[in-house]
């Protein structure tokens, strides 16, 4: 299995406590470079229950999600002279030249984007005017892929270890999330100190009405933005880079004490949710999710989900018929006993720990 750092910018290799070079499930269904959600791909040729589709657009992916992108992984960009980057640092420039949601913390999307994403319906990779800037339509991938943040390293659609590893995932999210905050801060305050100490940084977390400008996504009042800025209006390229360089020189140590408690608790939390992702156990007692929904096939096999919309297990349409005498007022060894004397059938545990990791059968 991978470890759990594969799956991050590489910046946080010497930065991260050592909890994090444990192995995680390496997410084999979440086929990224063949998209497992794109319209017509065999995966995803189930019908849905209500009529209402879930599959993404090629030219979109789950890629109708633009990033929040912390200044050090900016930084961290544009002092990488890969050419196979190059596309994404000039993305990035222009980015920044807009001034468009360009601030000391943070290179974001326009806060228009932030409204529409709250507010749209049904859109999640379906929706073209809401692909992030970072998304080549030519590779089908991401211009700035080692520089991404927290829910970009995090998302999936679909998770090998069901409820449970989209749990783990979504605490690491949380945890990452809270280092992008506070070494973001922290790097403004070395630089900026006065954006952090007038609390700007914490006004961008309470966002008010859109603006004109932000209606149409054009930059801020020049004297707006010159006060954001300061003396580094016009250097902001090298603000990122030195941001990079600031916390790339931190000690191993200093990531856990800028989180403080709060990281603390976070990590205690991402433990257990990792503990039970990589070696879950059965229930005592299972019965069958009375909200997991049910799609027949033409061959008489049976498509059920239940944590996801994205995610569903198929089974027999004969093992289908055995879930029912699971309603949770016997241990799970003796409904398998009773399938075995009076149907003739079973439920291996292996196929019943699948079932319970994506809740089509849940702890009673």
């Amino acid at each position: 299995m991978p470890r759990m750092l594969d799956s991050l910018p590489l910046l946080y290799r010497d930065l991260l406590p050592d909890f994090f070079r444990q192995d995680v499930p390496e997410e084999s269904k979440a086929t990224c470079s063949n998209c497992a959600m794109s319209q017509g791909s065999a995966q995803g040729a189930v019908d849905s229950v209500d009529g209402v589709s879930r599959m993404f657009r090629p030219d979109t992916k789950c890629c109708t999600y633009s990033p929040r992108l912390p200044n050090y992984l900016v930084g961290a960009l544009l002092s990488d002279d890969r050419p196979e980057l190059a596309e994404g640092r000039r993305r990035m420039e222009a980015k920044i030249a807009s001034r468009v949601g360009v601030t000391p913390q943070w290179v974001k999307p326009p806060a228009k984007f932030q409204f529409l994403y709250k507010n749209g319906h049904q859109f999640f990779g379906r929706a073209a005017s809401l692909r992030c800037g970072y998304f080549s339509a030519d590779s089908g991938g991401c211009t700035i892929w080692p520089y991404r943040e927290a829910v970009c390293s995090t998302f999936f659609c679909k998770y090998v270890a069901g409820a449970d590893g989209r749990k783990f995932w979504m605490s690491l999210k949380t945890y990452l999330t809270l280092a992008e905050i506070q070494l973001s801060r922290w790097t403004a305050l070395q630089l900026l100190p006065d954006y952090v100490l007038s609390g700007r940084d914490r006004a961008e977390t309470q966002p008010g009405p859109l603006t004109v400008e932000d209606l149409d996504d054009t930059a801020p009042p020049a004297k707006t933005y010159a006060a954001l800025w300061q003396g580094y209006e016009g250097l902001e390229l090298d603000y990122f880079r030195e941001c990079y360089r600031l916390v790339k020189a931190l000690p191993p140590d200093g990531v856990e004490k800028l989180l403080g408690l709060d990281g603390t608790i976070e990590l205690k939390t991402l433990e257990k949710l990792h503990h039970t992702a990589v070696a879950p156990q059965l229930p005592r007692t299972l019965k069958l999710n009375p909200d997991a929904t049910v799609q027949w096939m033409q061959d008489g096999s049976v498509a059920l989900g239940a944590y996801s919309e994205y995610d569903a297990v198929a089974l027999p349409g004969e093992a289908y018929g055995l879930l029912v005498d699971f309603t949770g007022r016997e241990p799970v060894d003796a409904v398998r006993k009773h399938l075995r004397e009076h149907k003739q059938a079973d439920l291996s545990e292996d196929v019943l720990l699948e079932l319970y990791r994506h809740r089509i059968l849940v702890d009673a």
